[in-house]
């Protein structure tokens, strides 16, 4: 690639607590390769096709400007949750992209997001190689749930591991105040994937017995399996405690929350865009059931958006990962998602690799199953063999005036 090209980044899908490393890294690593100009999109693609850009070097133009940044959750340039049709059904916004390529001389792209952002690149890098464009396109992973083929975790998820564990381990103190029955079920996010729910292991410690039921998308939910299994643990302790994903189906594969609300509306990408009410649905069979005291906690958007519960090794890798995208690009490649290979847990080591983005878009990597117990109602020591490690570590907030400063746009 020839630096004196531009090149252009954006952000997509759902935010997380370390999003903005990742554009710290592209950023850098862009500048330091001598590149001219680094444009943002604002709202990522669907920003893009209005012509909405930003030129991020008149606004990350100092070191505390970059801190800042890796210290800041949400999308420093927006995001979005858009479908780009197929090429030979409508080339209109292709075209619209590629011209707007050609005006601010961009010779590569990067876009920040999950399964459906790396759709979005292979589709991109498949028209530009159509056409014969020189410019290059690599997917730099994000998201919480973790559910990227490819890699051996994305960035994102484990400051969102990292707060489910802590704030889990907050309420089952909160919990055993008083001497009486009592269930907490505690909904976490996850759509078809337990990577978040299972993370909520991490809380089980020497100060701390852990959630006593873990509940997995991955894995079929029996009523009466769950009842009696609750009835026989109320038997030896007073307060038991449940993680349950927002998207436990039942066997005939209905949403539990479903059976509380039918207001699941679906995103550009055919997804439930709203999953809700599992925690109430669970805490209510139970109530009823069993008749003791139960309570339902949603940790909801909270999850993504806790920049002061980040994770040091979290925040580290999304900026590598960045980084290392802009050098696949100056090195002449694309379709290429820029992957994290665990080289060993104990200790742990990683590095980043390339692989086809094509192979990751659209798809879903599940918790394996042998890391579940045969009920399917906790996880195993595997699990929390893996996940440990992206938990570790903290970036302090900058505090002014008693509360974190943060970055933002414009």
């Amino acid at each position: 690639m020839a630096w004196g090209n531009n090149v252009l980044v954006g952000q997509s899908g759902g935010p997380t607590a370390v999003i903005n490393a990742s554009l710290a890294g592209v950023f850098e690593s862009a500048k330091g390769l001598h590149c001219k100009h680094v444009y943002g999109m604002q709202y990522g693609i669907e920003g893009l096709l209005k012509g909405k850009l930003v030129e991020l070097d008149s606004y990350l133009d100092d070191k505390m400007e970059i801190e800042l940044l890796k210290r800041t959750p949400s999308s420093y340039l927006g995001s979005c949750r858009c479908k780009l049709p197929q090429p030979d059904v409508d080339e209109r916004p292709y075209k619209t992209l590629f011209g707007l390529f050609a005006q601010y001389d961009i010779g590569a792209v990067f876009y920040i997001g999950g399964n459906d952002s790396m759709d979005t690149i292979a589709k991109l890098s498949g028209y530009g190689a159509a056409i014969g464009s020189d410019v290059r396109f690599i997917g730099v992973p994000k998201t919480i749930d973790n559910d990227l083929l490819g890699t051996d975790h994305t960035p994102g998820y484990g400051s969102a591991a990292k707060y489910i564990a802590t704030i889990l381990k907050e309420v089952i103190c909160d919990s055993s105040v008083y001497d009486i029955r009592s269930v907490t079920v505690a909904e976490i996010m996850g759509r078809h994937t337990g990577w978040l729910t299972g993370a909520a292991c991490l809380a089980t410690g020497p100060d701390c017995a852990g959630p006593d039921l873990i509940l997995l998308p991955e894995h079929p939910f029996d009523e009466e399996v769950f009842l009696a299994k609750v009835a026989a643990l109320e038997k030896t302790k007073h307060n038991v405690i449940i993680a349950a994903s927002e998207g436990v189906k039942n066997k005939d594969g209905v949403f539990l929350c479903d059976l509380v609300s039918t207001a699941g509306q679906l995103d550009a990408f055919g997804h439930k865009a709203v999953l809700s009410g599992t925690s109430r649905y669970l805490a209510d069979l139970i109530r009823v059931r069993l008749g003791c005291k139960t309570r339902a906690i949603e940790f909801s958007t909270l999850q993504r958006c806790a920049s002061h519960l980040a994770s040091r090794t979290d925040i580290t890798e999304a900026y590598q990962v960045g980084g290392a995208a802009v050098e696949a690009a100056a090195e002449g490649q694309t379709a290429k998602m820029c992957a994290i290979h665990r080289l060993s847990s104990q200790p742990y080591r990683v590095a980043t690799e390339l692989v086809d983005v094509a192979q990751v878009a659209n798809c879903e990597k599940a918790v394996p199953a042998a890391w579940l117990t045969p009920d399917g109602m906790q996880v195993t020591a595997e699990f929390e063999a893996y996940a440990r490690p992206l938990i570790q570590a903290e970036l302090t907030p900058i505090y002014i005036n008693g509360v974190p400063r943060h970055i933002h746009l414009g």
